[in-house]
């Protein structure tokens, strides 16, 4: 970890290039991919920032893989992602939540070692209405050994990611990420377009404050999640009741609870008994994070960073955030299959 004083400016590209010197044998690639999200990043705050302004708020006519009807911010977040990253021959496939099949390098451009998946812009439903959305990563090495990437390079367990984080579109601009060595947040100063280290080694409490589920859902729970969540809620007596906070956006839920500590869940339901957050794009990426933040994620029976992924765009339950919360989650819910 590298030290600064209170008073130092450090850029992302600064504490990127630092962080790489701890890696002789780094190839600078990773780096790159790094700097390159970060580039995407402030392009897509330009629009998010002039959403209610110009022509790109709302939906198209058009469906993405999921079935959903997409977001134009949707679109031009894919969009600038994709060329952001396709030409700098660090990656050698990319796979994006609004792509069906996985995107490969131009053939003019060199392939690299490492693939990237992504959320272009999750919580996009809520722009509309000013709610926080953000965009989330995941990088893994390249495993197969032809020139371009395969299916099989995307579908790998969440524990052989070497770097994920997430960009959330707020108040303020913030990217959060790690490769394995703590998690860092970055605050974009629009003054000189620069992301400035803001949240060096984050870490998230064992004990949560937020409860953060839809409860719209809980008719749709089986029991040991509607006990769990009266546990959290402190209506078993047993722990302080935590307090509820949904927005509905991803990002923005995570991103509260990984600073005060507390607990995301999306359960599965009999509506979704597979769950519906994708695992490569969304849960995998998070589960990164919070694990290098001292937290932990589970899909109730596993944990997330250790499923193996069979297909593109497959789903999962997800319970996130404090490592003692998520703890309670894994005796309780163990019971459905006791």
């Amino acid at each position: 970890m590298v030290k600064h004083t209170a008073t130092s400016v450090v850029t992302i590209e600064r504490f990127i290039i630092e962080q790489e010197r701890n890696f002789p044998q780094a190839t600078g690639q990773l780096s790159g991919i790094l700097q390159d999200i970060a580039l995407a990043g402030k392009l897509i705050t330009n629009k998010v920032r002039r959403a209610g302004l110009v022509d790109i708020l709302g939906a198209l006519e058009s469906e993405n893989v999921q079935g959903e009807i997409q977001q134009k911010l949707d679109v031009f977040a894919n969009e600038t992602i994709v060329k952001a990253m396709d030409h700098g021959g660090r990656l050698c496939a990319m796979a994006s939540e609004e792509e069906p099949e996985i995107i490969p390098i131009p053939d003019q451009f060199k392939c690299g070692n490492y693939v990237l998946c992504f959320d272009p812009l999750d919580g996009s439903s809520n722009i509309d209405v000013n709610v926080p959305v953000g965009t989330i990563f995941s990088v893994m090495r390249k495993i197969t050994r032809g020139v371009h990437g395969e299916l099989e390079d995307v579908l790998q367990p969440g524990r052989r990611q070497v770097a994920a984080g997430y960009i959330i579109y707020g108040s303020s601009t913030m990217m959060v990420y790690t490769t394995g060595h703590g998690v860092h947040g970055f605050t974009l100063d629009p003054s000189i377009g620069e992301f400035l280290l803001s949240h060096p080694d984050i870490k998230i409490p064992r004990r949560g404050r937020y409860l953060s589920v839809n409860d719209s859902y809980e008719q749709y729970w089986d029991e040991p999640v509607k006990a769990l969540m009266r546990r959290y809620r402190g209506l078993d007596g047993q722990q302080k009741a935590m307090n509820v906070r949904y927005v509905g956006s991803l990002v923005a839920d995570f991103h509260r609870n990984l600073l005060g500590g507390g607990v995301f869940a999306y359960p599965a339901n009999t509506q979704s008994p597979r769950g519906k957050l994708r695992m490569l794009y969304e849960c995998n990426p998070l589960a990164f994070i919070v694990q290098q933040a001292g937290g932990a994620a589970t899909d109730g029976i596993n944990d997330i960073l250790d499923v193996i992924p069979t297909e593109l765009h497959q789903r999962s339950p997800l319970f996130i955030g404090s490592a003692d919360d998520i703890e309670t989650a894994k005796d309780m819910l163990a019971k459905r299959v006791a």
